[in-house]
Order: structure tokens, then sequence, then C-alpha cells
């Protein structure tokens, strides 16, 4: 299993657009093969931090997921909305969990 947590600070002019990206992205996921990854976004108490938490069974499915055009289009669009040095990307090492994948 691959587990990945990203976080993320956009402008607070950028956060409605960017809950608009997430639901799109989130949508065509539900096109693939959701037995096989899980994907839940979060916003933080500031209001303006993102919180992405990813789990794939394998390499396979990872890049499927993450070469669906509109979460591209996400990041693109995220990318360019003025984000400080606050983008962190961690590999987590998994320990166990309530659901599998």
């Amino acid at each position: 299993m691959i587990a990945v947590k990203v976080s993320y600070t956009v402008p607070s002019s950028f956060v409605a657009r960017n809950k608009e990206n997430i639901a799109q992205f989130l949508k065509d996921f539900q096109q693939l093969d959701t037995a096989l990854f899980s994907y839940s976004v979060f916003l933080c108490e500031d209001g303006k931090t993102f919180l992405h938490m990813s789990t794939y069974k394998n390499e396979e499915i990872q890049t499927r997921v993450l070469n669906v055009p509109s979460f591209k289009k996400f990041q693109e669009e995220r990318d360019q909305s003025g984000l400080d040095d606050s983008h962190k990307v961690e590999m987590l090492h998994p320990v166990g969990s309530s659901f599998n994948v």
C-alpha cells in the first residue's frame, strides 16, 4: 500500500475555486475502481490550508488516479494561485487501517 499526505495553503481569494476543483476531480475519481484507492480532502481550521490524504493499492492505480485530467487541472490552478512555501508532500508508512485498499 502507498499512503501520501499533502498539505498546502492557498490565498483566501482562491479557497472557493480550489474547493470547486477538488469537487470536480473527486467526482471524476468515482469513475475509477475506488476499491483500489481512497482519497480524502480536508480544510483546516484557518480556512485556507488544505490537507489531502490518499492511499493506493499499488503504483499502477496511483498513476491512473494522479493522471485524471481534472486532477491535473486542479494541480495547475492550485500551483498558479500564489502558493507560498507551505506545499508539503509526505510519504507515510502504513501501520494499520480499518478499511482494505
